[in-house]
């Protein structure tokens, strides 16, 4: 009887309430305006140049991630970083004892990166492999040295903070692995740190030489200017041929081309707004110079679109 009682209570001051609160007049919800964004005539104009993606084969990269790709809308409702007075150069660091030609080719990439990104781009002080201790270290079953990515993340780039760093690029010539379980990694980054490493070590086919520097240059520059878009917020590209195409291989990574397609393009220059037209006649002037004829191409493609 007395359970009978209690509950008897229970269902009056919950019927109480719920009419209490049918009483209370509803409050309108502002309306939220979908904000429409205009296409630039340049971006219409290259686009008719954007490849579409064919069907992946076993063990591409969006055959082993389904992936769903980031629309221009979704880009500009992201979190994604833009330049400001305090914070506008990208800066490259050396790790490790270099060649001469893996020098050069590092110039050439700082070089690169501050046309394709439109920003001031340094090379940071190179540090000596002898920063990575003994526990980041291992021998790959293959028999050479590899250094543990996420060391070189945390413990080094993580706390170094030059002058209106925005993005910060590691770069070293030994093979890098990101788990124990795993043979290595291209490279490895922190977006919301804005920061990553990449290795040269598996671009240049065992060694880098005068006859393969200038596909070994071509990935270096698809690898880092990838990993920077990231960094600006690019998601992967799913739909067209594209420098932000996810990669499983160094064979799929020569297969994608080195050009942004319209829509990262556009979600590019959103942030950053630089001279659409600046930023092609510079990217084809600096492929021009490097005989990088492909890639020359491209550009050369898009700038007789948008004439």
């Amino acid at each position: 009887m007395r359970k009978l009682f209690l509950l008897a209570i229970v269902l009056f001051y919950s019927c109480h309430s719920s009419k209490k609160e049918d009483k209370q007049p509803l409050k309108k919800q502002p309306r939220k305006e979908k904000v429409v964004y205009i296409e630039a005539p340049y971006f219409k104009a290259v686009k008719n140049n954007d490849v579409a993606l064919g069907k992946p084969t076993a063990g591409q990269w969006l055959d082993m991630h389904k992936e769903k790709g980031q629309s221009f809308e979704q880009f500009m409702n992201s979190k994604h970083i833009v330049p400001t007075k305090d914070s506008n150069i990208i800066y490259v660091k050396p790790i490790g004892n270099f060649t001469d030609l893996q020098k050069k080719q590092i110039k050439l990439l700082r070089e690169y990166l501050a046309i394709f990104f439109q920003l001031e781009t340094k090379i940071a002080e190179k540090a000596s492999n002898d920063i990575i201790p003994n526990n980041a270290r291992r021998i790959s079953t293959e028999g050479h040295e590899q250094f543990l990515a996420g060391y070189i993340l945390d413990d080094i780039l993580k706390e170094e903070k030059p002058e209106k760093r925005i993005a910060l690029m590691g770069l070293t010539e030994v093979d890098l692995y990101p788990k124990p379980e795993w043979n290595y990694v291209f490279g490895l980054a922190s977006y919301s740190q804005k920061i990553g490493v990449s290795s040269i070590y598996r671009l240049q086919d065992g060694k880098l030489t005068e006859e393969n520097f200038n596909l070994c240059l071509s990935r270096l520059l698809k690898i880092c200017s990838h990993e920077i878009g990231h960094m600006f917020g690019l998601h992967h590209c799913v739909e067209v041929n594209c420098a932000m195409n996810g990669t499983n291989s160094l064979v799929e990574t020569d297969t994608k081309v080195i050009r942004l397609c319209s829509v990262c393009q556009r979600k590019l220059n959103s942030g950053i707004n630089y001279d659409n037209n600046k930023r092609l006649t510079e990217l084809a002037a600096f492929f021009q110079r490097n005989n990088l004829k492909d890639e020359l191409q491209l550009m050369e493609k898009d700038l007789k679109s948008i004439q």
